[in-house]
């Protein structure tokens, strides 16, 4: 029982780091708290329900998150663009309006019934783990948590886009000086972010039920992650990400009364010990 639910919290690890990247990054350029991010990974989830239905569940892995991708870009240019400098309040009042203009779009176009997406059939047995059986499409998910973690930490540190992103989120008037457009840069970065919500909820498709409900599931846990990672870290949520997966599992196992409270147990203990978080700095 142990092994099968510190599994499954390597699973649910991987599937943040896929969810809270795109946080990070979004935070680290634009210093935009995104409340609506946890709407962006079910719209992502829903899109790729429908295109799955029309084609299959590859085509949907790609199309939905470059459609996700294209809608992050016309979030920067006419949302966050416009909300980089104004005070927090007003950051989280407008994001969390986008998150309920997004619910309502979902249950207006998809409805309010729980809807689900096949496991693919390549992907549909059982791999032997140390004796016990585990689904293949959910070490599927483990494997993708931990290329796009592995892609985006080589992008960021030997590309010479990587390089303009990890300066602009350090000085964007500096960086600016030196010809970086630094609006067309954080175009890109929160498409990329947006496109990696999209990706997680396509992954997360087929192992958890679709409702317009799920955005708030997964957001907390997402924050919690971005906090005692440090906010605008890839390396500190990376680290925060699988650790929170592992708390919630052996919480399951150990403390299943207090399992919904870990989470934030947690966060308060790491803050306490490190208010930076993980990786953060105190400044």
């Amino acid at each position: 029982m142990l092994t099968i639910n510190l599994f499954n919290g390597l699973v649910y690890g991987a599937l943040l780091i896929v969810m809270c990247s795109g946080l990070a990054l979004i935070y680290g350029l634009r210093r935009v708290v995104n409340f609506a991010h946890g709407s962006l990974y079910m719209l992502g989830a829903y899109l790729g329900y429908s295109i799955s239905l029309h084609s299959n569940f590859w085509v949907a892995l790609v199309a939905a998150p470059a459609i996700m991708a294209l809608f992050g870009v016309l979030l920067d240019r006419y949302g966050f663009r416009l909300l980089q400098d104004r005070d927090p309040l007003t950051v989280v009042l407008v994001t969390f309006g986008l998150l309920l203009v997004i619910e309502d779009l979902v249950q207006t176009t998809w409805g309010k019934s729980n809807l689900s997406v096949p496991v693919p059939e390549a992907l549909a047995f059982s791999v032997d783990l140390f004796g016990t059986p585990v689904p293949a499409y959910r070490l599927s998910v483990i494997v993708i948590g931990l290329l796009v973690a592995l892609g985006l930490s080589l992008w960021l540190r030997f590309s010479k886009v990587g390089l303009f992103v990890r300066a602009a989120s350090t000085d964007p008037v500096t960086t600016s000086m030196q010809g970086v457009n630094t609006d067309f840069l954080s175009a890109g970065v929160v498409g990329l972010g947006t496109a990696l919500a999209g990706l997680a909820g396509v992954v997360a498709a087929p192992f958890l039920s679709l409702s317009p409900a799920m955005s708030s599931d997964v957001i907390i846990d997402s924050f919690v992650v971005v906090v005692i990672g440090g906010l605008g870290s890839l390396a500190g949520a990376f680290i925060a990400a699988l650790v929170l997966g592992m708390v919630q599992a052996i919480g399951a196992v150990y403390l299943p009364d207090a399992a919904v409270l870990l989470p934030f147990v947690f966060m308060i203990g790491i803050l306490i010990w490190k208010p930076s978080g993980f990786a953060g700095s105190r400044t």
